[in-house]
């Protein structure tokens, strides 16, 4: 079967709507290497604090070290942009994280969550339709995502894949030399001035077919330890979110693209409407036409999937569809039904795959939502990488293929990898699905019929817990927590890519083995005693593997005590907002 795809709207620039209303004026900043003189000195970041007065009045305080782009990034008109956008939607935020704890509540009182009977006109009425694909947005069978580093941007853009996931969340760190340098690179790369050259003289710049970008901001659960409005700390998305859009929108017009994002840790419609109203200010301020943004939605916490149309519907004239974020979606699981019991304890990490029947009603009925509304859905993260053997890389190409086929074949119009080297593989695989058609949304799946008993069917997986998997858990989250002291955010580990999201499966199944004393196969139980054990262990060979490199043993030090905290302690944190090491990133 055939279909013909949509046309992409051309992009421009309007008049801003707002009556009376001056626009905020969108700058375009000087090149990286040559700060602008002009640029006053209360713009800068440099070590301690330095104060700065927004139009509005209020106060603009930034905090940290010296960094390299501040100047050009935290320009007065952006600081003035980034104040606005607190004063609108910071308390609305607020509101809506106190929102969660209070359902977190509810489920531990046994409360199942379900979907929603007030907003089941929505899912009834089959006439709405999200806006249709964006420039650049039309084929998306194959997504890279990746830290907003120098040479990573130009390999991803570089990479063969129809979109970058410029991340600014799960594979990035808070210092805030990341939190610049990512809004120095992505301003450089739209405007195609970026380059590379490594230590070694090897040199990275940009070809002539490039991925089109597409950047995830920090969910809405961060805040923005260096900036502060009035004594309180910005909020994390709408730091990274204003930047790029302040900086860029005009530029991406003008190439003939737009400002797309990806939205990570939704949790239900409210929150998506949020985003709406932040983007319609955001166009409105600074004069770009309604409609313009557009935002593919991770569903990647459990209590999302129950509200997966009406997130599509608060979005509708922005959205770009739904992606499977399945690596946050089993953390969610585990930290939502944490204390819940063994019904929702899953086996070890390996054993939990997309065929486990939890895993499938969810991306089913992701497929049966996004098409029946005309929008793109977009497979989860393959997070294995290249090796330099030959054995490995051919089991790694199977597994990929594998996975790929099976999404493809379920409807996904297109799918993610962490790494270059995986990109053909994937491509291959939708190829030979799609064609050159750009996507199978008319693949409507009437087939589909998901129940909320379904969805949380998690005691179906099948699997065991096993001291090996306590163990890689263990080695897993220290070596990713070592790294992201040392202020990175993606690390290639055992064979795979990790992040924030797989870091946090790691340690917190370890935490709901202990609490729920979950056996092994072996007969044992997993106790804090067994856990400490292998805690010791693989610190030891950490720093022996460290040698006398004393910033190094520092940081395994660190994670050690930042593990025991998360995975050994009574209560459930996650590890980037425990503040004893919140407030140590600079």
């Amino acid at each position: 079967m055939t279909t013909t795809a949509p046309h992409p709207r051309p992009l421009v620039v309007a008049a801003p709507r707002r009556a009376g209303a001056t626009p905020l004026r969108v700058v375009s900043p000087s090149a990286a290497s040559a700060p602008s003189a002009a640029t006053p000195a209360a713009a800068a970041v440099v070590a301690g604090s330095v104060p700065a007065t927004s139009p509005s009045g209020s106060s603009v305080r930034i905090t940290g070290p010296d960094v390299a782009g501040a100047r050009e990034i935290l320009t007065p008109e952006a600081l003035a942009f980034l104040t606005e956008l607190h004063h609108r939607f910071a308390g609305r935020r607020a509101e809506l994280l106190s929102e969660r704890h209070a359902r977190r509540r509810r489920l531990a009182n046994g409360h199942l969550p379900d979907f929603l009977p007030e907003t089941k006109h929505i899912r009834d009425d089959r006439s709405w339709q999200v806006a249709p694909p964006a420039p650049g947005l039309l084929d998306r069978r194959v997504e890279i995502t990746g830290p907003t580093d120098r040479k990573m941007t130009v390999n991803a853009l570089n990479s063969g894949a129809k979109v970058w996931l410029a991340d600014l969340e799960d594979a990035n760190t808070p210092h805030l030399a990341n939190v610049i340098e990512g809004q120095v690179n992505l301003r450089d790369a739209i405007r195609r001035t970026i380059d590379h050259t490594t230590p070694e003289g090897k040199r990275y710049e940009l070809g002539e077919d490039l991925a089109t970008i597409v950047v995830r901001p920090r969910g809405w659960h961060l805040l923005e330890k260096h900036l502060h409005v009035d004594g309180e700390p910005m909020v994390g998305a709408l730091v990274d979110f204003g930047l790029y859009f302040f900086h860029n929108a005009a530029e991406l017009i003008a190439r003939g693209a737009g400002p797309y994002f990806y939205l990570p840790k939704l949790e239900n419609h409210l929150e998506a409407r949020l985003w709406h109203d932040v983007f319609a200010y955001a166009e409105e301020a600074l004069g770009v036409e309604h409609g313009t943004v557009r935002a593919t939605v991770l569903i990647e916490t459990i209590m999302a999937a129950f509200e997966m149309e009406e997130i599509l519907y608060e979005l509708r004239e922005y959205s770009a569809g739904l992606n499977a974020g399945r690596w946050d979606y089993l953390f969610s699981v585990i930290k939502k039904f944490r204390d819940s019991g063994p019904a929702y304890v899953l086996p070890d990490r390996a054993d939990v795959t997309m065929a486990a029947p939890f895993m499938r009603a969810y991306t089913e009925l992701l497929v049966r939502t996004c098409h029946k509304r005309g929008a793109h859905a977009i497979g989860g993260m393959s997070a294995f990488i290249p090796s330099k053997d030959p054995e490995r890389n051919a089991e790694v190409e199977a597994k990929v293929r594998a996975d790929k086929q099976r999404e493809a074949d379920a409807g996904f119009d297109g799918s993610w990898v962490a790494h270059p080297g995986m990109v053909g593989y994937v491509r291959e695989v939708f190829d030979g699905v799609l064609g050159a058609c750009p996507h199978q949304i008319w693949r409507t799946r009437e087939d589909v019929h998901v129940t909320a008993r379904q969805l949380l069917d998690v005691a179906a997986t099948p699997g065991a817990v096993t001291e090996r998997g306590v163990r890689t858990n263990v080695a897993v989250a220290l070596r990713y927590l070592e790294a992201w002291l040392g202020g990175r955010g993606a690390v290639a580990i055992f064979g795979l890519m990790e992040d924030a999201a797989t870091a946090e499966i790691s340690r917190s199944q370890v935490w709901q083995w202990i609490h729920n004393a979950t056996p092994l196969d072996d007969g044992r139980t997993v106790t804090h005693a067994l856990v400490r054990q292998v805690l010791e262990e693989e610190t030891a060979a950490l720093l022996g593997e460290a040698g006398d490199d004393t910033a190094r043993r520092a940081r395994i030090a660190e994670a050690t005590d930042l593990f025991t905290e998360v995975a050994l302690g009574e209560e459930f944190p996650t590890f980037l907002t425990v503040p004893a090491y919140a407030n140590r990133v600079e």
